[in-house]
């Protein structure tokens, strides 16, 4: 199959470039390198099952005789989608209006990565499918929170008026290597603070919750979503159901950097940050028969190990 990877030279879409080639599949990878890093596919651009087309999906693109478009383009973390918060909004809005025409033209199946942070702060624990959020739209986390339910907005517009054959599914925390060190995620925050000696920062006191998935799981369950045979659009939840307080990561994270000198610190809450976060993927081992297989200690071992190489 010829397939589109928008932000494929991100910490997901890379992962997914390099299974879907794996695979043997001849991969068409989009990415602005706005939050992409070219590091990410060196391994992959040599292969002539690769092609490497630098663009921003706010504009209009014409690839031809396409099977399957995962979208994967929109700066991820707090600190990128919050530089820009117009970018942002424009790239889930108009890139998703894009590729939709896009995949309407090639008749092809289309998969929008959603996020878990179309839940907002909840106040449902764990978050299910059918719970609609809590979402501030006019905070400084809206572009990317009211951006991605948009995006969905969207996505499931075009499957009624069009047909389009759409997935959606919503990713919740994911780590693992090729991970920015400067992306502001906790995970990597607390890695690269413990391996340079730098105090670890919590924001709050630590005690809000988050779940943790390793990339190799997301990888799999987004190519099973997008090949599932029971025209199951979705949304569906894609993160692993093991939750932790930031506070134990940072301790688990210092505890298997043991040369580290750092200390835990902490610092104020951000605007509009979740004080909980766990999924329900009842729904995912029920229609994919997909769950999570990393457990968090040893996805932090592969993790720990790849910035050390990097840093």
């Amino acid at each position: 199959m010829k397939i589109l990877v928008t932000g494929g030279a991100g910490f997901v879409g890379s992962h997914l470039c390099k299974k879907l080639i794996e695979s043997g599949n001849e991969v068409v990878c989009v990415d602005n390198f706005y939050t992409g890093r070219k590091e990410n596919i060196n391994d992959l651009v040599e292969n002539d099952k690769f092609e490497l087309i630098e663009h921003d999906i706010i504009d209009p693109l014409t690839v031809d005789n396409l099977d399957q478009v995962y979208n994967l383009a929109c700066p991820a973390s707090p600190p990128h989608y919050q530089k820009d918060p117009i970018f942002t909004a424009k790239t889930s809005f108009v890139g998703s209006l894009n590729l939709l025409e896009l995949a309407k033209k090639n008749n092809a199946r289309i998969l929008q990565a959603s996020t878990s942070e179309v839940y907002g702060d909840p106040k449902i624990h764990p978050q299910p499918e059918t719970y609609w959020g809590n979402v501030n739209p006019v905070g400084i986390r809206a572009c990317y929170d009211e951006g991605k339910r948009c995006a969905e907005t969207l996505f499931f517009d075009y499957h009624r008026k069009y047909d389009t054959d759409i997935r959606v599914v919503r990713i919740f925390n994911t780590y693992g290597p090729n991970m920015d060190p400067r992306d502001g995620r906790v995970v990597s925050n607390f890695i690269t603070q413990a391996l340079k000696n730098e105090d670890l920062t919590i924001y709050g006191d630590g005690s809000q919750t988050r779940s943790f998935q390793f990339i190799d799981d997301l990888v799999e369950g987004m190519i099973l979503m997008m090949n599932n045979k029971k025209e199951f659009i979705g949304p569906v939840n894609m993160g692993n159901p093991d939750e932790f307080t930031v506070k134990e990561l940072a301790e688990k994270v210092l505890a298997m950097i043991p040369e580290s000198q750092s200390k835990i610190i902490f610092e104020d809450l951000p605007q509009d940050d979740p004080k909980q976060r766990k999924p329900d993927i009842a729904l995912a081992k029920e229609k994919l028969d997909w769950e999570p297989k990393m457990k968090l200690e040893k996805g932090l071992i592969k993790t720990i190990d790849y910035f050390r190489k990097i840093i």
